[in-house]
């Protein structure tokens, strides 16, 4: 009986929040805006594409593009369009904007989740560490053969760490609560658990690393190692949390494929870049999560998708805590943490690091699903990245770390997945929040359908 309430309510889900405005089986020509193909090459300024069931059969100059008989066409003049962006570091299920916790993973949850990634432009993302190993599996499997909305594409990386260690205190409760963690004290444990994983056909691993000054318990060498290695011998790749400069240079050096974090309370040494340039793991840097909501700046675009109650009560607070940013004053160690970032990141980057975006939202409302990746390539251009190189970051990089061969960029046989601007990003890299429409496998997204459920669910009794 459960299941059969869940796919009622699913199927409800679908007449309110998904609708075409052509058949995605027949061909539709875009024509007239500015294409940032996100594989860095010079945009088209006035270009044309060609979508069929759902990819891009066709892309070029306006003019140049001839579309099939009988195609309808999309005048896009006067805006830009890039790729749907990828997100490969979220903790998806648990927020639940009123309350928080297991409780609130649900198949519901995760979806509408997804739905928010969607609606600020994310085409997939990588829920990391945090969720069921089954109960992920079965919604991939339920989302891939359509059972679903529309909505961002699921993808997760079971987490590994010491008994009683792993993720930050807010997630801690809840993944416990749901045995998600899989915890290893030894080489052969964690070997064990890998080779469980890649039975099941998972390609992602997270591993916590750090002691988190001292509170937890560290996953040793031994451990660490052995998990990377048989990793590598399944084809899985291995994204590690380390945030002190001896722990990531000793991931790094075990061949950790993407480092999570940054370094955070120490300037970067030779002897880390150096292995940096040897290695050239991919980096997801979730800067974001540190910084004051952007709620406090009572800016809409950040605003609308949460709740009115939310909103209140980030203001509310005066008081910063850790991992939960807040409208009070600044914490006295912001001066200090942006002199490490200024230091820290371009080096990283001209070491070879390959960044990648990741914004560890769903730990806290104030920073949450699909607006976080918005902040993140803001602090990245702030921090010297170009528009250019924030928005490849953002969108081919991640499709090539997670293997998505048909995402990712514009460009024929890709998955028609992109982001309709009012905008030029290129110019300010905020113009990435001028968003006139998203696009999911050639059909738009339902923007104004899913918000209007929000705001009916926010006024509910």
């Amino acid at each position: 009986m459960k299941r059969l309430r869940f796919w009622i309510v699913i199927a409800s889900l679908a007449a309110a929040a998904y609708s075409q405005s052509h058949n995605p089986s027949g061909a539709v020509l875009y024509e007239g805006g500015r294409l940032i193909t996100g594989d860095g090459s010079t945009p088209i300024e006035r270009g044309a594409f060609v979508v069929e069931n759902g990819h891009i059969t066709a892309i070029g100059n306006e003019g140049a593009v001839k579309a099939p008989a009988g195609a309808a066409r999309v005048d896009l003049s006067g805006k830009t369009v890039m790729p749907a962006m990828i997100n490969v570091h979220t903790h998806i299920g648990y927020e639940g904007y009123t309350s928080w916790g297991a409780q609130n993973y649900t198949p519901q949850n995760v979806l509408d989740h997804l739905q928010r990634e969607a609606f600020y432009g994310t085409a997939a993302i990588l829920s990391a560490g945090t969720s069921p190993l089954d109960a992920s599996l079965q919604f991939q499997r339920d989302q891939q053969t359509g059972r679903f909305p529309a909505a961002a594409q699921f993808f997760f990386a079971p987490g590994m760490a010491p008994p009683n260690g792993g993720p930050d205190p807010v997630l801690l409760v809840a993944t416990k609560a749901l045995h998600v963690v899989n915890e290893v004290s030894t080489a052969q444990e964690a070997r064990r658990v890998v080779r469980m994983i890649a039975g099941k056909k998972v390609q992602n691993i997270k591993i916590w690393v750090d002691d988190r000054r001292g509170t937890y318990p560290k996953m040793t060498p031994d451990v660490y190692s052995a998990i990377i290695d048989e990793a590598h011998k399944h084809h899985i790749l291995v994204h590690a949390h380390a945030t002190t400069l001896p722990d990531q240079k000793a991931v790094a050096r075990a061949g950790a494929d993407v480092l999570v974090h940054l370094v955070q309370n120490e300037k970067l040494d030779e002897e880390y870049l150096a292995l940096l340039r040897e290695k050239k793991p991919y980096w997801a840097t979730v800067i974001g999560l540190g910084d004051p909501t952007a709620v406090c700046e009572h800016d809409p675009f950040f605003e609308q998708a949460l709740p009115v109650k939310v909103i209140a009560a980030i203001r509310a607070t005066s008081e910063r805590r850790p991992l939960a940013p807040s409208c009070g004053p600044p914490s006295p160690n912001a001066p200090a943490r942006e002199a490490i970032l200024a230091y820290n990141f371009p080096r990283m980057i001209a070491a070879g690091a390959r960044v990648v975006l990741g914004t560890d939202t769903g730990v806290h409302p104030g920073h949450t699903f699909g607006s976080g990746e918005h902040l993140e390539l803001a602090r990245w251009v702030q921090l010297g990245l170009t528009p250019s190189q924030a928005i490849v970051a953002a969108t081919q990089r991640p499709a090539e770390l997670l293997g998505l061969k048909d995402m990712g960029t514009l460009a024929v046989g890709k998955r028609a997945s992109f982001l309709v601007l009012d905008a030029n990003p290129l110019e300010n890299i905020r113009n990435t929040r001028q968003i006139s429409s998203v696009y999911l496998d050639g059909a738009k997204f339902d923007r104004d359908g899913v918000l209007a459920r929000w705001k009916k669910a926010d006024t509910s009794p």
